[in-house]
């Protein structure tokens, strides 16, 4: 009995932690495996619009980018040296995209940060989208410039069957 409670305990205190294959379906499902809305290419800094990278390839510098930022863990929080915070699985920045009420903030996805640390990620997913609009795009995340861009990323979707 004491197991079995301890158990139900660490169950319900765990993130929800995507395993990579169901992330990237999420992410296609959400509309995440194409062109942002501006028909530019994700996975350059350039806002020139691009239409011979595979889906596919998209699709992987996404999976790649939040293995990178949050592990895919959806309660992932980093506090960073400038007194902001990074939030959820995109690790959205609270002094640009979001309010957590600690810093003043420019909140250009117009949420509270508490909303990307739950499992339902749609508000996490249309905030990222938000991000890569901006004139910074994709590179706006650190864990994109560190590992993805300019990467062989096409292991992040190996086995997934998204090909």
């Amino acid at each position: 009995m004491k197991n079995l409670v301890l158990l139900l305990l660490v169950t319900v205190a765990s993130a929800k932690v995507f395993e990579r294959c169901d992330w990237a379906r999420t992410l296609r499902r959400n509309g995440m495996d194409g062109l942002d809305p501006n028909n530019c290419d994700l996975e350059s800094t350039s806002r020139v619009p691009v239409t011979v990278v595979p889906e596919s390839v998209k699709m992987t510098g996404r999976v790649c980018l939040t293995q990178w930022e949050s592990g895919y863990n959806t309660e992932a929080i980093n506090h960073n040296t400038d007194k902001s915070t990074d939030y959820g699985i995109f690790q959205i920045n609270s002094r640009w995209w979001c309010n957590d009420t600690q810093i003043t903030t420019a909140n250009g996805c117009h949420i509270m940060c508490s909303q990307l640390l739950t499992d339902d990620v749609d508000v996490a997913i249309n905030c990222a989208k938000r991000v890569v609009r901006d004139p910074q795009g994709i590179a706006a995340w650190v864990g994109w410039r560190l590992h993805c861009q300019h990467q062989d990323v096409r292991k992040y979707l190996d086995g997934c069957g998204l090909d």
